[in-house]
């Protein structure tokens, strides 16, 4: 019956990631190209998207620790939720690029609150489930609604014109649902905490050496890993493709992060963190698939993208839940997210840069960052192992 009742718990979030997913992911297929309209270089896009992912990741230490502090799981994640989505219907008003950059900006913070929240909350439901099927089964609803957002927009600008603006505010009414889904999860388990089976943490006070070395690792592939709006933004000014077909691509992304997350996160359970090295190195070829390929290369390159960000929201968090007790997870996530972040923001500010001087170094920048991520997983995947085989017995 507690399985049962945590499956439900964590299909609820993962039914409002759906919808809060067709939003603000929706919005991120056509920031890029958006900003360009405006008059904005590929040096601002990758400032901005980097920025906006510096803050969205930075602010998840306070936002866990106070989650953890207050155990007001579900207050501190509504009022993410709502500032993450509200924000992105409001870039239909957006008629310069310094309004639209806050506004983006804006949804980035919002997520920073709710998500390390979030994250703990789902880790207790999926406690039961197996940590890597439970953020698996989660990711796979949240990149359905990342998968249908896109072709949502693909066809407002098709029928409007390229209306950014009509595009934008369409994506109103996926908001709601997803608000509304989440205070109905809230009302059926206000106590979430309690679905998680208590069994013996794998440390009893602060945090393994193993996890900062651990962290430190997964930086380096978020430093090498392009965010979409700097890859939209090198479609169209490369004329690669039209503007109602690049949210297609990323939505063929979303669609592939989706089945990997499923896939990857029950392959996790069964035999750990091989896996995710597995998925890191087949990531690692992204970059000069979609930067300088024609575009068979390009779609191919968003496919093995949407690989990467799978295995970035399924497998990567679980590893986290295993690391450490339920008390501390949302301190956890929000230390994890924001070292995450800072070199994201760090990793793409140097790749829009490197956009506008030379995108052959760009590709070999991606590209040796991930490779260093890659070898430094290598050196501790053995540890990692033997931990993941304690706690599963």
């Amino acid at each position: 019956m507690k399985l049962k009742k945590a499956t439900i718990f964590v299909i609820l979030l993962g039914c409002t990631s759906l919808f809060s997913d067709m939003t603000y992911e929706a919005a991120r297929s056509i920031n890029g190209p958006f900003l360009e309209t405006l008059g904005t270089s590929a040096t601002t896009v990758g400032w901005v998207a980097g920025l906006g992912e510096l803050l969205g990741y930075g602010l998840r230490i306070i936002s866990g620790y106070w989650s953890d502090k207050t155990k007001n799981y579900w207050f501190i994640t509504i009022i993410g939720y709502i500032i993450n989505l509200i924000s992105v219907p409001l870039l239909a008003l957006a008629g310069f690029w310094q309004l639209a950059i806050a506004l983006m900006i804006l949804e980035r913070i919002g997520k920073a609150i709710r998500t390390p929240a979030r994250d703990a909350m789902l880790s207790f439901g999926a406690n039961q489930m197996g940590q890597g099927w439970g953020f698996g089964l989660h990711e796979a609803l949240d990149q359905t609604g990342a998968t249908i957002g896109p072709l949502l927009v693909s066809a407002a600008l098709l029928l409007r014109n390229n209306s950014y603006h009509t595009a934008y505010f369409i994506l109103f009414l996926p908001a709601v649902i997803a608000l509304s889904l989440l205070i109905f999860a809230k009302s059926i388990y206000p106590h979430p905490e309690n679905l998680e089976i208590k069994t013996k943490a794998l440390v009893t006070k602060g945090y393994p050496h193993l996890f900062w070395l651990y962290i430190i690792a997964i930086a380096f592939m978020a430093m090498g890993y392009a965010d979409f709006p700097l890859i939209a933004y090198h479609f169209k000014s490369t004329h690669l493709m039209q503007d109602d077909v690049i949210p297609l691509l990323y939505s063929l992304a979303m669609a592939c992060d989706g089945i990997a997350a499923l896939l990857l996160g029950k392959f996790f359970d069964k035999i750990g963190i091989k896996i995710l090295i597995v998925a890191l190195i087949i990531a690692l070829c992204f970059a000069p698939m979609v930067f300088l390929g024609n575009i068979q290369w390009a779609i191919a390159g968003m496919v093995v993208w949407g690989i990467g960000m799978g295995a970035q929201e399924s497998i990567v968090k679980a590893i986290v839940a295993h690391f450490i007790q339920p008390e501390k997870r949302g301190t956890a996530f929000g230390l994890f997210n924001a070292v995450f972040g800072l070199f994201w923001f760090v990793g793409s500010a140097i790749m829009g840069y490197l956009y506008d001087v030379n995108i052959t170094v760009l590709v070999i920048f991606s590209i040796a960052a991930q490779a260093i991520s890659v070898i430094g997983l290598l050196s501790i995947a053995e540890k990692i192992q033997k931990q993941f085989l304690n706690i599963n017995r």
